[in-house]
Order: C-alpha cells, then sequence, then structure tokens
C-alpha cells in the first residue's frame, strides 16, 4: 500500500497542475488615457478621410492637374473644398458603400463631359442623330487609408470626363 500511496500523489499533483494549465489566459491591452485625450467613436472609418489631399507631381507634369481637397467634418457630416487651377468648388460630401468599396462623394460637381455608352452608336444612329443625355453631377472617388483616387476619364465604349482640370485618367489625391 505504501508503493500505491507513493505513486497516487505524484501522479494525481501532476494531473492537477496539468489541469490549472489548460486554463485560457485573457489578453489584457493597456491603454493610456491623459485627461487631454479626445476618444471619437470611429463609424466605418469615416473619421481618418478628414484632411487636407493633394495630387502628386507626376513624371513630365506641367502643372496642370495641380487640385488640392479639404474634406471637413460638420455638425450635418462632411463638406468639401476643392481647388484646381481655373476653380474652386466647395459643397457637401458624402460616403457611399458599393460591392464592398468606400467612396467619398463630391456632390454637386456637374462633369465635364458625358455621351454614355457609345458601343452601339453605329447600330442606333439611325434612330436617333443626337442623344439628349443629362450630364451626371457628383464625383465620386475610392478611398484607401490616405488615398483618394477618381477616375477622370471613361474609355471609347463610356466616354465622360469629370474634371476639364486635369488630364490624367485617375486623379489620386494624397493626404498630408
Amino acid at each position: 500500500m505504501n508503493f500505491i500511496n507513493k505513486l497516487i500523489i505524484p501522479i494525481s499533483a501532476v494531473l492537477i497542475i496539468s489541469a490549472c494549465n489548460t486554463k485560457k489566459e485573457s489578453e489584457v491591452i493597456e491603454t493610456k488615457i491623459t485627461k487631454d485625450t479626445i476618444v471619437l467613436p470611429v463609424k466605418n472609418n469615416e473619421e481618418t478621410v478628414e484632411g487636407t489631399y493633394e495630387t502628386k507631381a507626376e513624371e513630365n507634369d506641367s502643372g496642370e492637374c495641380r487640385l488640392t481637397l479639404q474634406i471637413t467634418k460638420t455638425k450635418n457630416g462632411y463638406s468639401y473644398f476643392l481647388k484646381t487651377k481655373s476653380r474652386e468648388l466647395k459643397g457637401t460630401a458624402t460616403f457611399k458603400d458599393q460591392n464592398g468599396e468606400k467612396y467619398l462623394v463630391l456632390e454637386g460637381i456637374k462633369w465635364a463631359e458625358y455621351e454614355g455608352d457609345i458601343s452601339n452608336e453605329e447600330e442606333n444612329d439611325s434612330v436617333s442623330d443626337s442623344k439628349d443625355l443629362e450630364i451626371p453631377v457628383g464625383i465620386s472617388a475610392s478611398y484607401v487609408k490616405d488615398t483618394l483616387t477618381i477616375q477622370n476619364s471613361g474609355n471609347s465604349m463610356n466616354y465622360y470626363t469629370k474634371l476639364s482640370d486635369c488630364d490624367r485618367k485617375y486623379i489620386e489625391l494624397i493626404k498630408k
């Protein structure tokens, strides 16, 4: 019986210790908040879009496509101030989520040109020589982290130009 008692005590101790070690430890993250810290709730990363954005110079850049876009938080949402070489535009900025991508829409800006879907133009010429298409209003920019990207022009199948102030197909605005 002495032999069995000598085995039971160490085996019991090993079982108890191993049972205690299988407990999951909770992770503790320490955050230091001082009295000067203001904590704002972030909803869909929208707060990160606020700031000033500029186009970056490209090779052989003539400076024609220098754009500055300032996004400001207001009590009713967001507003924008867009400055190009030839004009300054102000308005409301809204958010849109399309197919999992996030867009910032600069409301109230009329596109420079819009001919719509012209892929079947030859077939449709006999029906109507002139299309009276309404020019869209509002320019959307996809945003990822600190970059806003505007597709400024279409292609041969869907011809349009959003901002005539810039001849780039894609306008990238980088947060300062």
